[in-house]
């Protein structure tokens, strides 16, 4: 999809006449956390990194919560892994063990048999000899034959016993390991698991101290510099090629809230862009490559940052807890604009999505559309 008569808008400010008639077609702003409607938006103020708030330490938390977001990642990850493998090492230390059983069960029984056989043999005349037997035998062929079958059984009954044995100890020897390998990934699982509440923990706090600086800084109308966050290999690579991506990536685990259109008491008139609820903190991404349009504060987006794409449509980024971009910068298709938060009038964390045919709110289209003729899928709504 491109622009209306096909060439890109330009990235400077609209004329008066189409500024007046896109004042009158934009939606109403979203109503504040409060539920009272939202007031008239203040002037949004971009600022340079070397105007950023005094004291702040807003880039070294978004630092610590980017670093904390990609641990916790991790150790779930291991500790979801590790959970798996012990429940199929407990699956199989339980079907050995079952096996065992019935193992044991076989071998009792052919002691069994075997007894009955020497029993069978002593009533038989089993001290005597071969040659005893068949000179006191009515017929010395069925005398043969007896001791023949007696001594087959027997044989046969000693193989059993020893074939029985063997695989008795073979299994005791694979049950014993299965409960031991399953009993160590139990232990370690429980390790695994307390790092990771402790892992959450100190990322809670973290995020709370991000969004507390972010507050200051839209009290204050004064962006923070932009936080330079280390995106992760893994991330680079699955971006990598891409023309277009998802401004928050699948496995940061969002989902798609309010979408475009929408009405309810959070906005006088219709929601204008797509929400991705997702945590404090979370990654977001530039859905494909351009320059950096505008980086702002104060207004009811909170902190946002608007891209001006190649090709001529624009994005936006609202309700953000850092940025981690500055304006006239260039970027790539999946690098990081900033991180999710709960900025400006926003009822919880979330980031604010549009797509636009200006930068001017009001010329926004519904992204979902939009994100699939560029090769974008999106998860489900809730």
């Amino acid at each position: 999809m491109r622009p209306p008569h096909g060439r890109p808008f330009p990235s400077g400010p609209v004329v008066p006449a189409m500024a007046v008639l896109l004042a009158l077609a934009a939606p109403a702003l979203p109503a504040s956390a409060t539920g009272r409607p939202a007031a008239a938006p203040a002037a949004a103020t971009t600022v340079a990194p070397e105007h950023a708030a005094p004291g702040a330490d807003g880039p070294a938390v978004s630092a610590e919560v980017a670093e904390l977001l990609a641990e916790a990642s991790k150790v779930t990850a291991a500790y979801e892994r590790d959970r798996r493998a012990a429940a199929a090492q407990r699956v199989r230390a339980q079907g050995l063990q079952r096996e065992l059983d019935g193992r044991r069960r076989e071998l009792t029984a052919l002691h069994g048999r075997a007894g009955k056989v020497a029993r069978a043999q002593y009533r038989t005349g089993g001290p005597l000899s071969v040659t005893a037997r068949l000179l006191l035998a009515d017929d010395a062929d069925d005398a043969l034959r007896a001791e023949r079958a007696a001594r087959q059984a027997g044989r046969a009954v000693n193989r059993l016993l020893r074939d029985t044995g063997r695989a008795e100890r073979q299994l005791r020897t694979a049950a014993a390991r299965a409960r031991a390998a399953w009993q160590d990934l139990e232990i370690r699982n429980a390790r695994l698991a307390e790092l990771k509440r402790g892992l959450e923990a100190r990322l809670e706090r973290a995020r709370r101290r991000l969004q507390a600086e972010a507050d200051r800084s839209v009290a204050a109308g004064s962006c923070r510099g932009p936080a330079r966050l280390e995106k992760p290999a893994a991330a680079r690579t699955a971006d990598s090629g891409r023309a277009w991506v998802a401004p928050v990536a699948e496995e940061d685990g969002y989902a798609l809230s309010a979408g475009f259109g929408g009405a309810g008491r959070h906005w006088a008139r219709r929601h204008t862009g797509q929400d991705f609820a997702v945590g404090i903190g979370t990654p977001v991404r530039s859905v494909g490559s351009g320059r950096v349009h505008a980086v702002a504060c104060g207004g009811p987006f909170g902190i946002e940052v608007v891209v001006r794409h190649d090709n001529g449509w624009y994005s936006q980024y609202a309700h953000l807890a850092s940025t981690a971009v500055e304006r006239g910068q260039r970027v790539a298709a999946g690098q990081w604009v900033g991180q999710a938060g709960t900025t400006g009038n926003s009822t919880g964390p979330h980031l604010h999505f549009e797509v636009r045919v200006t930068p001017h709110l009001g010329s926004g289209v519904d992204p979902l559309p939009w994100l699939r003729e560029h090769g974008v899928v999106l998860g489900t709504a809730r």
